[in-house]
């Protein structure tokens, strides 16, 4: 037996025996009372810790029973849609003054918001030598993973990795709010050169520009924008930048920093958990979809038509054969997404400027008859409404930014909340997070080597 059949046959054997030694009925669950996934019976999140930033609010519970509302999203108590209505209608971008009122609690008068972004300015330059050393001679083919890895990169470069003094941690965490958009443009950068045989662009962050404008400027070889595309980035920023405590990114925030490491190790665990498919990468499956549907779907305008694919899709004949229709429903919101709502108008703009509004068409149409198709062939009464990754990826595609870079761009919003939860689990430390696992398993009894597998056959 050659050494690669010989390999390969044990792992067979492994995964058989992983597989029949690990799975857990699912009945076990409801008798030990268990909250699996930590949800409740009726799919409410189960409650493990209070913050002061941000509030993501889908339901009430009246009698024991979950009443259905429309969606709200608040950061520090100020609804999102009152922030976005603020600094539109002033003309400025938002995010930087969203950032400063998550990590800080309160909204930054006009000296202390123009000192934050003059620090933001300052910050966003990568150390001496990471651009060559950490991005060019190492890329990766995952630009998440190769956000990960830069972030761990960063504590060999700082001399006070390992304080932890507040004053300390909100430094490090402006910085890293300043460095998300750079490091992710440069991974880019590297892999479209490295694995996909593009020309390599290095522009140096500018000045003066917005969150929003650098990122445009760097990831494009012109470095060309329109105002109305960095204000339509601006919004997915914002929109993105904070959701409470119990998501999985920021949950694994809290998780970690209660075991007293440092914030590097912190924040490139919550860029793990953001890379996953059922988190930061859910985008990326509904553009998926949407391009599916664009090219099965003969009139866009069809109302029939698109019923008749979506109701192929939920039964498994359509698509990625799944059964789910992306980008509708959420874990908290019933009614509504608010930051889909908000999304939705800016996005109209930005496809009139596009000439793509037969697309918008589309996608306000798939809206409006998905939540049909579900509740039919479901059998569910819960409401069904769009979530804020139906929109994110055509926002993106509009914006003609690749789709490797979608869930990056999520993170890079997302490092102004993961920055205010690991603030705020630092003012509140004292308890490692530790939550119990009942053990199931039978009691065994240990058998010597020699007299193990007598009555067994083995692949190998």
């Amino acid at each position: 037996m050659d050494e690669m059949t010989e390999k390969n046959k044990f792992l067979l054997n492994s995964v058989e025996l992983v597989n029949k030694n690990n799975k857990i009925d699912l009945d076990l669950y409801l008798k030990y009372n268990v909250k699996r996934g930590l949800r409740n019976q009726d799919g409410s999140g189960v409650l493990v810790g209070l913050t002061k930033i941000g509030d993501v609010h889908g339901y009430i519970i009246d009698e024991n029973e979950l009443v259905p509302v429309e969606g709200r999203l608040r950061y520090r108590g100020i609804s999102i849609e009152d922030i976005i209505k603020g600094f539109q209608k002033e003309k400025r971008f938002g995010f930087e003054e969203t950032s400063y009122l998550l990590l800080f609690g309160q909204l930054p008068i006009k000296t202390e918001l123009e000192y934050f972004t003059r620090f933001l300015d300052e910050n966003r330059m990568l150390p001496s030598g990471f651009i060559e050393n950490m991005i060019l001679k190492s890329p990766s083919s995952d630009i998440m993973n190769k956000l990960a890895r830069s972030v761990l990169a960063l504590y060999s470069y700082d001399p006070h990795a390992e304080e932890r003094s507040l004053k300390n941690n909100i430094y490090q965490c402006i910085k890293l709010i300043a460095l998300f958009p750079t490091m992710i443009a440069y991974a880019y950068q590297a892999k479209s050169h490295y694995f996909n045989g593009k020309s390599l662009f290095i522009h140096k962050p500018k000045p003066q520009l917005s969150t929003a404008e650098n990122f445009l400027h760097l990831i494009r070889h012109d470095s060309t924008y329109t105002r109305l595309e960095a204000e339509v980035l601006d919004l997915a920023l914002v929109l993105h930048a904070e959701h409470g405590g119990g998501n999985n990114s920021t949950f694994t925030i809290h998780v970690v920093s209660s075991s007293d490491t440092d914030i590097y190790s912190v924040i490139a665990a919550a860029v793990g958990s953001l890379k996953g498919s059922l988190h930061g990468g859910a985008n990326i499956k509904v553009f998926e979809m949407m391009k599916d549907i664009m090219k099965n779907i003969k009139d866009w305008e069809d109302r029939n038509q698109i019923e008749h694919y979506l109701e192929k899709i939920v039964q498994k004949k359509a698509g990625d054969k799944s059964g789910l229709i992306y980008g509708m429903g959420h874990a908290v919101y019933t009614l509504s997404d608010p930051r889909a709502v908000l999304f939705r108008e800016k996005i109209r703009e930005l496809a009139e400027e596009k000439g793509l509004m037969n697309e918008f068409k589309l996608y306000t149409l798939v809206e409006q008859i998905a939540p049909v198709v579900l509740k039919k062939n479901k059998k569910s009464k819960k409401p069904i409404s769009p979530n804020v990754d139906f929109y994110s990826g055509f926002v993106y595609n509009l914006l003609d930014i690749s789709q490797e870079l979608y869930t990056p761009l999520f993170a890079m919003a997302r490092i102004a909340g993961w920055s205010a939860h690991r603030i705020e689990e630092l003012v509140n430390s004292g308890k490692i997070i530790r939550p119990a696992y009942k053990h199931i398993t039978l009691k065994n009894e240990y058998i010597p080597l020699d007299k193990r597998g007598a009555d067994k056959q083995t692949n190998l």
